[in-house]
């Protein structure tokens, strides 16, 4: 055995233990670096896409589906936004908060009115007399005698019209047809009927008095005179009123007047007609308004026939009404939807998710239980008609609470998301200019465009993703963008609708939160359209998009309705 070749060996493994112990030693000395997140508590998880949703546990959006994002101790996660409140599921159940869809339907108003009860001015006479003379009999003697047109109301004595009476009788046999014509004339002049005029020459040649006639046939409303009373010309002697038809008239004031129209029914009750309703139609309404009251008059017209010996209405009798009124269709919501703060109307409309989104109204006419909205809310929206003022109440208190923190060691606190570098600015601007040329593209209805366009996601998404760090607060916002940010070609239109509302959704919760945190990106538009829901396959209600011009461009529609749209602040 040669022992020289062994003894180096030997020492050379010898001499490296001390080096391998010392290298193990080491080593063993060193930890495998801590994941400091994972370490870090999860105060909740978040929809990236809709952040009121939100989870004590990991799962996914309840409105898009997309995975929740952890909110981690130290983090204040995605603002909900000032009007937007967020409840759990047990406060919705012991706030009993009930939602009821907004409809397009007809308005129904009913209109309790108070008024009375008019004769027809157009079938109204007052007799007056054209000459003095003294009255020698009444043949009425009492107001609310019924008169037929024609009728002797009394037997007056005038010499005045004695003298002409005899003048015509003289010449009634003359062949003189102007002079008669000339006498006949003065006698109309002074009272007579052509009827009473014809008969004057059979007149007994001893008569003195003649008779005073009722113009009219009706109802004697007024009498001022008595047999043997002298009267003066022009004294009024009796008025005359036709109650065969009579006026309803009330007063609407000028809010109920955008409902009231000629030819609606009325129906009228009177304390003198227990439990019956007579039914009229609006017949006029006054164009002049009371500057007082601020209301005008309107009248319906009522048939009034005799029953039992006596009309059915008497002459200003108190009496109700009730209007039925309509109105053509409309967006409504129902009254107990609408919380009215001083000269502000709003509600509150269910976004899914325990999420409650704060709307001022801008209310048109209102119905009995329902009213029109000019806009705040769409057709299909659900809106909150119980609980709302509690909603209220707490969106009022998580205010306060957001403008006077409880807690405000922390005054300098660091925004929720750090300031773009250059890069990353330049990627987020490359981003948005695709996202807008897409959006372009649609609102001219041009799928070959939208398909070029479409194939730039593939590079400018990673472009965007990669100018981020994974652990930089962005990614909360960029996580929904690398989910959605990559689309491929679409065969037709409504195709490339569907695929560009999710990458549409994503690019707008990034860019609302560019516009809150970067001023270079405060000229970036956000649009909303109320009526997306046949815009394509599964369509919601309603859909953003983003634009670097100010003129609308409806991406969901295009030439369609290319200016449907309002601006969605940040």
């Amino acid at each position: 055995m040669n022992t020289k070749s062994i003894f180096p060996t030997v020492a050379k493994w010898v001499a490296c233990v001390p080096l391998v112990v010392l290298i193990l030693l080491v080593g063993c000395g060193k930890s495998k670096p801590a994941d400091t997140k994972s370490e870090r508590k999860v105060l909740y998880y978040q929809s990236a896409m809709h952040p009121w949703i939100k989870s004590d546990k990991p799962g996914r959006c309840t409105i898009c589906g997309m995975e929740l994002t952890p909110v981690y101790e130290g983090e204040t996660g995605l603002d909900v936004g000032g009007d937007m409140i967020s409840l759990s599921a047990s406060s919705i159940r012991v706030l009993n908060v009930q939602t009821m869809e907004v409809k397009t339907q007809a308005l129904t108003k009913t209109l309790t009115v108070a008024g009375t009860i008019d004769d027809d001015d157009a079938k109204h006479r007052v007799l007056s007399a054209y000459i003095p003379g003294r009255i020698e009999k009444l043949h009425v003697s009492y107001v609310g005698a019924e008169v037929k047109a024609g009728e002797p109301l009394a037997e007056f004595y005038s010499p005045m019209l004695l003298q002409t009476e005899r003048e015509y009788r003289a010449i009634a046999s003359s062949t003189n047809s102007d002079l008669r014509s000339a006498v006949a004339s003065r006698l109309r002049q002074v009272g007579l009927t052509p009827e009473q005029i014809e008969a004057l020459p059979a007149k007994p040649a001893d008569a003195i008095t003649s008779q005073i006639l009722a113009p009219i046939s009706g109802t004697v409303v007024e009498k001022k005179i008595y047999a043997g009373q002298y009267v003066q010309e022009g004294e009024k002697l009796f008025e005359i009123a036709d109650f065969a038809t009579m006026w309803f008239q009330f007063r609407a004031y000028e809010q109920d007047l955008p409902w009231i129209h000629a030819g609606q029914k009325v129906d009228v009750t009177t304390p003198s007609l227990p439990g019956k309703v007579v039914a009229g139609v609006i017949k006029f309404i006054d164009p002049n308004l009371d500057e007082a009251t601020r209301s005008t008059k309107v009248r319906v017209e009522l048939e009034n026939p005799i029953v039992d010996g006596r009309r059915l209405f008497s002459h200003r009798l108190y009496a109700d009404g009730v209007v039925h009124l309509d109105a053509p269709e409309a967006v409504v919501i129902p009254r107990s939807a609408i919380i009215q703060t001083g000269p502000e109307a709003i509600a509150f409309v269910d976004q899914g998710g325990g999420g409650y989104a704060r709307r001022v109204l801008q209310l048109g006419r209102r119905g009995d239980a329902l009213v029109e909205i000019i806009s705040g809310v769409s057709a299909g929206e659900k809106v909150v008609v119980n609980g709302n003022l509690l909603i209220d109440g707490q969106a009022e208190m998580n205010r306060s609470y957001a403008s006077h923190p409880m807690h405000s060691d922390d005054t300098n606190a660091a925004p929720t998301f750090p300031a773009l570098t250059g890069e990353q600015r330049k990627a987020v601007k490359d981003f948005l200019a695709l996202a807008d040329a897409l959006g372009t593209s649609l609102s001219v209805d041009d799928v070959k465009e939208f398909n070029a366009q479409a194939g730039k996601t593939h590079v400018a998404t990673p472009t965007l993703l990669n100018a981020f760090d994974r652990t930089n607060a962005w990614q909360a916002l960029l996580k929904p963008v690398e989910k959605v940010g990559h689309l491929s070609a679409a065969e037709n239109l409504k195709a490339a609708r569907k695929a560009f509302h999710p990458f549409s959704e994503a690019t707008v919760a990034l860019a609302q939160a560019l516009r809150r945190t970067d001023k270079e990106f405060a000229s970036v538009k956000v649009f909303r359209c109320p009526m997306t829901k046949d815009a394509f396959p599964g369509a919601p209600n309603r859909a953003d998009w983003i634009q670097l011009k100010p003129e609308v461009r409806n991406p969901w529609f295009g030439a369609e309705m290319i200016d449907c749209g309002s601006e969605v602040k940040p």
